[in-house]
């Protein structure tokens, strides 16, 4: 993209009259009353005080399929200073967000419990991993080629596990290993179905390996062809070419790994037109005089358009601490980013989002 493609697309993004500085707004996200670390029995009753109960899609969803979901992350870096909250949905592809975005805190909120279950997985795994080589053996079960180095290349690192074989004794090792550091570690008091729920997406990994794509649990398929594994999600690139994941350098990896040692990653149990949670993670915000940096939606705003929830969506949003810049991130089709029938992703301001939202369906 040139210079003044950039200068144009950050204009558009931005509202009038917002002085800019070093490439990003003057104001920053607030971030000042915010906890420096969660201990561990207020991690968890956080998340279960914000939660509501589990409620079901059309599927386990263990995997973004959003191919391009990095090319906005030149424009959102320049739009939102690091600092503020992050809001997401879904699950890995929120660790390149917030790798990007660098909060202060983040919440995860899924409809699904099981969403909740793969990100204490994944909270697990990155508190064991001493880096990204380590992190993807134990995510997959795989032993750790020994030519990897630190400084190894997102491409190098998938290429060394591409050929890998999978080791039961591996699995039922990082298993126990994930177990420990949920329940003794932390000593969260997990229930049987949480036990049984790491196990399930723990063992989906397991099985399909890097090829893993969003439709694998469903087809028993490593890789149907028309999705994007998550090999190609690490090694993807945004639209300069640039490699933007959160295995995309150490750095990277270890600001995400930094954020769950401190438990500053919160998962939680809601829907986004639903009675308590959306509103509870903006009171939680507003309490410590916070704001969202940036909410990333996914696609969720057409089942919720589907469903006929739209108006309860935006009455919770409105109900988020927002400033000038806060920033929604969404999948979706076309847009100048676009190729083909790709899911690619799209910004819009939060403020201006909820102001129409009583004129949209």
């Amino acid at each position: 993209m040139s210079k003044r493609a950039a200068a144009l697309a950050l204009a558009a993004l931005l509202p009038l009259g917002l002085a800019v500085t070093d490439g990003r707004p003057a104001r920053a996200a607030t971030a000042a009353h915010l906890p420096s670390h969660l201990a561990d029995r207020e991690f968890w009753t956080l998340a279960a005080e914000l939660s509501e109960p589990s409620g079901s899609f059309r599927s386990d969803n263990l995997l973004s399929n959003e191919s391009r979901l990095q090319f906005v992350i030149p424009d959102l870096t320049r739009a939102v200073r690091p600092g503020g909250a992050y809001v997401g949905v879904g699950p890995e592809q929120n660790f390149t967000y917030i790798a990007a975005l660098q909060p202060s805190i983040a919440f995860i909120v899924d409809i699904r419990r099981g969403n909740f279950q793969l990100h204490l997985m994944y909270k697990a795994l990155f508190e064991l991993s001493a880096d990204r080589a380590e992190f993807v053996s134990r995510l997959f079960s795989r032993a750790r080629p020994l030519e990897l180095s630190a400084a190894a290349r997102p491409s190098e690192i998938f290429e060394a596990y591409a050929d890998a074989a999978p080791e039961q004794s591996a699995y039922e090792r990082n298993l126990a290993a994930i177990e420990h550091q949920l329940s003794v570690v932390h000593g969260f008091p997990l229930s049987s179905d949480d036990l049984q729920g790491i196990a399930h997406v723990y063992h989906a990994f397991y099985t399909f390996g890097p090829a893993i794509n969003y439709s694998s649990s469903e087809t028993g398929n490593a890789s149907s062809g028309y999705r994007p594994t998550y090999a190609d999600l690490m090694t993807a690139t945004d639209n300069a070419g640039e490699t933007r994941s959160f295995l995309a350098s150490e750095d990277a990896f270890a600001s995400v790994k930094a954020l769950h040692a401190r438990n500053l990653i919160v998962p939680v149990v809601g829907d986004f037109a639903g009675p308590k949670a959306v509103r509870a993670v903006g009171a939680y915000l507003r309490r410590h005089d916070a704001t969202v940096a940036a909410f990333y939606v996914s696609n969720v705003e057409q089942y919720l358009r589907l469903e006929r929830v739209w108006g309860a969506f935006c009455a919770n949003v409105a109900r988020l601490p927002i400033d000038d810049v806060s920033t929604f991130i969404r999948a979706g089709r076309g847009g100048r980013f676009s190729r083909g029938t790709a899911l690619t992703a799209e910004l819009a301001p939060i403020g201006v989002e909820v102001e129409g939202c009583d004129r949209r369906p």
